[in-house]
């Protein structure tokens, strides 16, 4: 059941780690499944992106390496940021724009496992970057697409994808709701989302795998290998389906929808937690 939460939430702007938070207490007794268990989960989600995204990523990689005599051009150091090729520009965007979430998840892990999973403040992040994401579908220029990415922008959406290490933000919704107040096309900042995401989720997914086979234990209930493979297999799953859904509805209806589910979402929670039903830490 986590496994096909995180499938479906893991690509939708609406916060798959704030959903496997409430799900997960749901099922297990108020219990919280922890960071780990997300983070190991994420890499089913990813593997779909990789599948689905084969072409592009080939394409990507291919003229990056094809570029590389460029940046040491002339006996001196360009800045790679400035590449006149797309693809490969892009691919040196995704390395730079990495970093912001690789910095911030070392310096606050503590807090990120522990007291940023408390879920009063799930309810006011899923509340506040539902407004944000209304307002950048709303008004965004939504006229460049990513031929036009650059180094200021790329550094943009790697920060705002930081910002995803905070349950509740959703790092396609950080991202796109960047995409969009930046003036790029709704489909142009969902697909750099996904592209964007691939290294910070695969390298948190591998560490947070490294640390449960070396028996750390980030506080949450512990999920048993054989579950959390299953769990990992149907985010893998589910999430190639909606990938296709997902960029279908973007082209055509917006962002909408998730801003009222997400407001939507935040309301429950809170009933919940103020009736007593969960409660707001494990």
């Amino acid at each position: 059941m986590l496994g096909v939460v995180q499938g479906l939430t893991e690509f939708l702007p609406v916060s798959s780690s704030a959903h496997l938070r409430v799900v997960g207490a749901l099922m297990l007794d108020g219990q919280d499944v922890g960071a780990t268990f997300t983070a190991i989960t994420q890499i089913g989600t990813e593997l779909a992106v990789l599948i689905y995204f084969r072409h592009t990523i080939v394409q990507v990689v291919r003229r990056w390496w094809a570029t590389l005599p460029e940046i040491r051009a002339g006996g001196r150091w360009h800045n790679p940021l400035r590449l006149a090729d797309p693809d490969a520009r892009m691919a040196w965007l995704i390395v730079v724009g990495s970093i912001p979430i690789v910095v911030l998840g070392v310096l606050f892990q503590e807090a990120i496992e522990g007291a940023l999973r408390d879920l009063r403040f799930t309810v006011f992040t899923l509340a506040f970057f539902a407004l944000l994401l209304w307002a950048a579908d709303r008004w965004g220029r939504q006229v460049k697409d990513l031929r036009v990415l650059n180094g200021r922008d790329g550094i943009a959406y790697g920060f705002a994808q930081a910002m995803a290490l905070i349950p509740g933000v959703s790092r396609s919704g950080g991202t796109i709701t960047a995409g969009l107040a930046m003036g790029y096309s709704r489909e142009a900042a969902a697909r750099y989302s996904f592209l964007l995401a691939i290294p910070a989720v695969l390298g948190s997914g591998g560490y947070q795998l490294a640390k449960a086979i070396g028996g750390h234990s980030d506080g949450g209930i512990a999920v048993g290998a054989g579950a959390t493979f299953l769990a990992t297999a149907a985010a893998f799953v589910v999430g190639f389906a909606v990938i296709i859904g997902f960029l279908k509805i973007v082209s055509s209806r917006g962002y909408l929808p998730f801003v009222v589910y997400r407001l939507g979402l935040a309301g429950v929670l809170a009933i919940l937690l103020a009736t007593g039903v969960l409660s707001p830490t494990v």
